[in-house]
Parts: C-alpha cells; sequence; structure tokens
C-alpha cells in the first residue's frame, strides 16, 4: 500500500478489526437540522460509523468518521453516536478506538455542535482510567477535535495526517511554509502524538499490536502465553545500556518492545514489553541513540529534561490506572542544567516522583550504571515504594559524583596538600567504597540485590511474579493535586 492511499471509514474498520466480526450500531441516525438547506445535504449515518469488533478475538468498540459525508464533521447526532458507543464500552468494559478524518465542527448546527463536543469530552473523561482509549488521525484533526484526540490515552497519525487547535497561517508571526504546525512530525516532536506510522495499513496494524498489549479495562489484565525462554541469559545487556532501548528488547519476551513517544525527548525511554507474557511498563534512562550499524546517531547527558519527567510521569500514571506493573531502568546524575531547563524542571520533576509515590502496582528498579542525587530519587527509588531495587555489578548510588564530593569535603585539606591531585584521586577512591557502591547502598537496605547483565530477564520475571498478587493501602482522599 503506497504512503498516499487512503481508506474509506468504513474500510479502516475492516483493516483494523478480526474479519466478519463487526458490528454496526445506529447506521440509519441522521442529522436533524434543517438550517442552510441541510435537509438538502446527504449524510449517511451522520458522517460516523460506531461499532464493535474484535482484535484477536478481543472485544473493542470503533467509530471511524467518514469524510464523504459533511465533511465528516461533528454535529449533535454525530457526538451521540459516539456518546452510546462510550456507553456499551463503559458498560462491558472494553477499549474505544476512534478513527479520525473530521473538518471540525459543524457550523451549520451552531450551539448544538458546541454542546455536542462537550458530550464526548464528558464521556471520554468518564472513561478515562476505566477503558484504554486510542484516536487515531487519518486526514485531518482541528480544532476541538484536537482536544478529542488528547484527552485519549494514545494517539496515532500518518505522515499526512494534520492535527492542530489553531491552523499554522492562524498564528502570529507564523505561516504554513515557516513552520507547519499542524504537521504530524511537529505534533511528534511535541509529545501530541505517540506513533507516526507511514500510512493507514501500516497505523492501523500498530494499533492492533498495541491492543494486544492493554488490559481490556482496569479490572482486566493482559496476559498470554510465553513461548520465550524465562531464564535466557543476556550476555549483551551491560554493552546495551547507552541505547537502552535495544537493552529492553533484549529483556522482553521474543525481542518485542513497543515504544511510546520514540521521537519526543528520546533520552526517556517509556514503552510496554512482556515478560512471562504479562505486560509490564518500562521506563529507562537513554544516553545514546544508535543506528542498525550500531553508530551512535545521538548523545544525551545521563540527567532528568523537564521534557522526560512529563513523559514518564504521563506513562506511569497510565500503566497504575490500569493494573501495569511498572519496570525503570535507572542511569541518571542530576538534572539537566540549562536556563530553559531551569524554568519548568521542578515542578516536571515533582510530577515524576508524585507518579511513582502514587502508584500502588508492583515497582521494579534496576540500577544500570548511576544513580546519583535527588534525581535518582525522583526514578522509583526505594525511598518512593519501589518493591524491589536491584543493581548491576560495579553501579554507583550516592548524593553525588566522588570527585566533585571530595573537592566539598575537602576543600580546605586539598588546599594545603603537597600533591593535591594525588590528595583528591585518595580520597575519591575511599568515597566511592564507602558511599558510592551499589554494595554500601545495600548493606543500608536501599538495594535488595546485586546481579550481573545476564541475569537480569529471569531475576526480574522472578520478582514480578512474587508481586504479582500486591495490595496496597492509601489514604483516603477525593484525589492528589499534584
Amino acid at each position: 500500500m503506497s504512503s498516499t492511499a487512503k481508506l474509506s471509514a468504513r474500510d479502516r474498520i475492516e483493516t483494523l478489526i478480526d474479519d466478519n466480526s463487526f458490528v454496526e450500531f445506529g447506521a440509519l441516525v441522521t442529522k436533524r437540522n434543517t438550517d442552510f438547506n441541510m435537509q438538502q445535504m446527504e449524510a449517511p449515518g451522520d458522517g460516523v460509523i460506531t461499532g464493535c469488533g474484535l482484535i484477536d478475538g478481543r472485544p473493542v468498540y470503533v467509530y471511524s468518521q467518514d469524510v464523504s459525508a459533511l465533511n465528516g464533521t461533528i454535529g449533535e447526532m454525530h457526538a451521540k453516536k459516539i456518546v452510546a458507543l462510550y456507553d456499551k464500552a463503559m458498560k462491558v468494559g472494553a477499549p474505544v478506538i476512534g478513527l479520525v478524518d473530521c473538518a471540525g465542527m459543524r457550523l451549520q448546527e451552531a450551539t448544538d455542535a458546541l454542546e455536542a463536543f462537550g458530550s464526548i469530552y464528558t464521556k471520554q473523561s468518564l472513561a478515562s482510567g476505566v477503558i484504554p482509549q486510542i484516536t487515531a488521525v487519518y486526514g485531518n484533526c482541528g480544532g476541538g477535535c484536537a482536544v478529542l484526540a488528547a484527552l485519549s490515552d494514545f494517539v496515532f497519525i500518518t505522515k499526512d495526517g494534520k492535527l492542530f487547535v489553531n491552523a499554522p497561517n492562524t498564528i502570529d508571526g507564523n505561516n504554513v511554509g515557516k513552520c507547519d504546525t499542524a504537521d504530524a512530525a511537529f505534533a511528534a516532536e511535541a509529545g501530541t502524538v505517540d506513533f507516526v506510522d507511514e500510512d493507514e495499513e501500516a497505523s492501523l496494524n500498530r494499533i492492533r499490536t498495541l491492543v494486544s498489549y492493554l488490559p481490556s479495562n482496569n479490572e482486566d489484565d493482559a496476559e498470554i502465553e510465553c513461548t520465550d525462554d524465562l531464564n535466557r541469559e543476556l550476555p549483551a545487556f551491560t554493552s546495551e545500556m547507552d541505547d537502552v532501548a535495544e537493552a529492553i528488547k533484549d529483556i522482553a519476551d521474543n525481542g518485542e518492545f513497543i515504544e511510546i513517544k520514540a521521537d519526543y525527548e528520546p533520552a526517556m525511554v517509556c514503552g510496554f514489553i512482556k515478560l512471562n507474557g504479562s505486560t509490564i511498563g518500562v521506563v529507562a534512562n537513554r544516553t545514546a541513540v544508535k543506528d542498525e550499524a550500531g553508530k551512535t546517531v545521538k548523545k544525551f547527558d545521563a540527567v532528568l529534561t523537564t521534557k522526560g519527567c512529563y513523559k514518564a510521569a504521563e506513562f506511569v500514571k497510565f500503566c497504575d490506572a490500569f493494573s501495569i506493573p511498572v519496570l525503570t531502568l535507572s542511569n541518571v546524575t542530576g538534572y539537566a542544567a540549562t536556563m530553559g531547563e531551569a524554568k519548568n524542571i521542578s515542578i516536571a520533576a515533582a510530577k515524576l516522583t508524585y507518579a511513582f509515590a502514587n502508584a500502588t502496582v508492583p515497582k521494579i528498579n534496576v540500577v544500570t550504571k548511576k544513580a546519583l542525587g535527588s534525581a535518582y530519587v525522583a526514578m522509583n527509588s526505594k525511598s518512593l515504594g519501589a518493591d524491589v531495587v536491584f543493581a548491576l555489578e560495579d553501579s554507583q548510588i550516592g548524593a553525588m559524583d566522588a570527585d566533585l564530593a571530595v573537592q566539598i569535603i575537602y576543600s580546605d585539606e586539598i588546599e594545603a596538600a603537597a600533591d593535591k591531585a594525588a590528595f583528591k584521586s585518595e580520597k575519591a577512591a575511599e568515597y566511592k567504597k564507602l558511599l558510592l557502591s551499589s554494595e554500601s547502598a545495600a548493606k543500608r537496605g536501599y538495594v535488595d540485590a546485586i546481579i550481573t547483565g545476564d541475569e537480569v530477564r529471569k531475576q526480574l520475571i522472578y520478582a514480578f511474579e512474587m508481586l504479582y498478587s500486591k495490595r496496597e493501602e492509601r489514604p483516603v482522599k477525593k484525589h492528589g493535586t499534584i
């Protein structure tokens, strides 16, 4: 299929779901408005096809906007069909998938159309954290439709899709030639979308894959039979720590990893794997991106950034809402130190800290290289409630780098030393041994076990199985405010 090929609204549904499994709802529903000669305009299904079907035998509820009927615009009856779909999905506990190709609000219906948008937003808000919500953009998704997409848990878009609140030419000082703020690449870089695909068929297939990792609702699970060796050793694991996405694939059943928001702050990696057939959410610090030949194409400092914290916090909140255990691979030495980061890094770090501390799902942390300062505390540390903390051999856990610590602790002695370099080297080695090694952290109970890279997979499988029935009580409250 070419990247320019377009599927009809019905073809999109048929491509997405299992063969012969679609049951349509409200096929004869149409507009009631007669203003502006609307009675003369054809609007089959009021511009949206709604119904349910199966993905790999599991029920899903789907709506697909029909751009050939009133440009797929959202009006009163269009919205009522989507709202009714949400009601059915909530009753049975099944995901909702929206396939969007829409010119926005139906202007001929004015306040009825405004009410229509609000009714969909309300249903999406009520469904949040109860059933997974996925939106795919296969054309235009502008104005209020962009909010509809953002209210979903995951957003897909094709390379020729358009996602925007305000059109590029309406933004002061901008035009589409200068910066296409509606472009899929712009949305991916901004973190508005999770996946960008070449064409609709590729996108629909990836939705099917994602659904296989997600539970149907917040009281369900997503388990399949594991066909991989549970005790498989990982001889290459420690060499993959820079581009940690490769290390995650190494851990996963059959080497399969579905990364979320790959183009948004790639220094923070988030996504789903299967371990012994169970879905696990993974959050990891990355210091390099490598191509297929193993050549480094991007480098990052081992620090937390504002974007990285926001990305990881939202992901952890989703995992916690749907009882998906969380694994972190930590390699962090502090916070990004730039003028831009100084504006919001404390707020972003607070949200990440809260997300981990508030999560009651099984949480496991693996310290892969360095875990220094309060940045490490925010990365699912024992003090935030990590159930199990592993550390690789030779990893470091402490307040700060040994050389910097020595300069502060022994500032006067260094000035008085005859051989300053030798003195600093001696004290740094002493500091590393006493206060920076994984062994010293383990002696204080902050690390449960020091392991080798080879045994990471089997240790994680055993630990998550041990935590399978975890229950944790929290203070009674309506909700947090962070």
